[in-house]
C-alpha cells in the first residue's frame, strides 16, 4: 500500500512537478490559501502512496506521459525524497498561514516554484540532488538505493 514505485519515468515526475508549478502559481497570485493545503495533500500523497491516488500524478502517468511517447527510467527512492522534501515544505508554508503569517508562507511556496520549475522545465531534480549529497555522507544507508550507487545498475 506504501509502495513507491521502483524506477521512475523521468518524464512523468517532471510533468508532475510542472503540474505543481501551476497550481502553486495560481495559489501565489491568487493568494487563495486553500491551495496551500491542496498542494500539501498532493505531495503527502505522492510520498505514501507514489503516483497511485495522487490527481496530479494521475494525470501526468496516465495521461500526459503516454500521449507524449516518453520514457526514460531513473532510480524511485532519491524522486520519493524529492516528493518528502515538497510535502515538508507545502505543509510548512500552510501552517505558517494557518498561523497568520502569511507572507512566510508565500516565500515557501515560491521556494517550492523554483525547486519543481527546476525539476520540470531543467530536468534538475533538487530533492534528488540532496538525496545524492546525504548518501554519499553515509547518512542515507547504500542500499536504500543500489542503482543510486552503483553506475552499472543506472538505467539509461
Amino acid at each position: 500500500m506504501f509502495a513507491f514505485p521502483n524506477p521512475v519515468n523521468e518524464y512523468s515526475a517532471r510533468i508532475t512537478a510542472a503540474l505543481v508549478v501551476v497550481l502553486s502559481a495560481a495559489t501565489l497570485l491568487t493568494g487563495f490559501g486553500w491551495g496551500l493545503a491542496i498542494i500539501a495533500a498532493g505531495f503527502w500523497l505522492r510520498v505514501l502512496f507514489g503516483p497511485r491516488i495522487s490527481p496530479l500524478a494521475q494525470l501526468s502517468v496516465k495521461v500526459i506521459t503516454p500521449w507524449l511517447g516518453r520514457t526514460r527510467l531513473v532510480a524511485g527512492p532519491p524522486k520519493r525524497f524529492a516528493q518528502g522534501i515538497g510535502a515538508a515544505v507545502s505543509t510548512a508554508a500552510a501552517l505558517l498561514l494557518a498561523a497568520g503569517l502569511a507572507p512566510a508562507a508565500w516565500v515557501l511556496l515560491a521556494v517550492l516554484i523554483a525547486a519543481a520549475s527546476l525539476e520540470a522545465f531543467a530536468g534538475f531534480c533538487l530533492g534528488c540532488t540532496i538525496f545524492g549529497f546525504l548518501q554519499r555522507r553515509g547518512v542515507i544507508p547504500e542500499d536504500v538505493c543500489e542503482a543510486c550507487n552503483n553506475i552499472s545498475l543506472r538505467r539509461a
